[in-house]
């Protein structure tokens, strides 16, 4: 599992390490892996920032791991777009 190595990703890219040398550093050396790190677009925040209905919580997207489908569905589902 490679989820909760984003942030020390994040941490080592800001301490001025290549792409590179930080999936090396974390112990990732399988390209599946380091592809998963390198193209992963953080977009949670940028999603919460949309919510038009005061009373939605999405605490329920975040309290259990979900793939990245099953998160799209969810949230969908949650605008009523589903």
């Amino acid at each position: 599992m490679i989820g909760n190595k984003w942030d020390s990703y994040l941490d080592l890219l800001q301490a001025d390490y290549t792409e590179g040398d930080a999936l090396d550093a974390l112990g990732l050396v399988r390209y599946c892996c380091r592809r998963m790190l390198m193209t992963h677009v953080d977009l949670i925040e940028n999603l919460l920032n949309y919510n038009s209905m005061s009373s939605l919580s999405f605490s329920c997207c975040l309290s259990s791991p979900m793939s990245l489908l099953e998160l799209t569905l969810h949230l969908c589902h949650c605008f009523g777009e589903v």
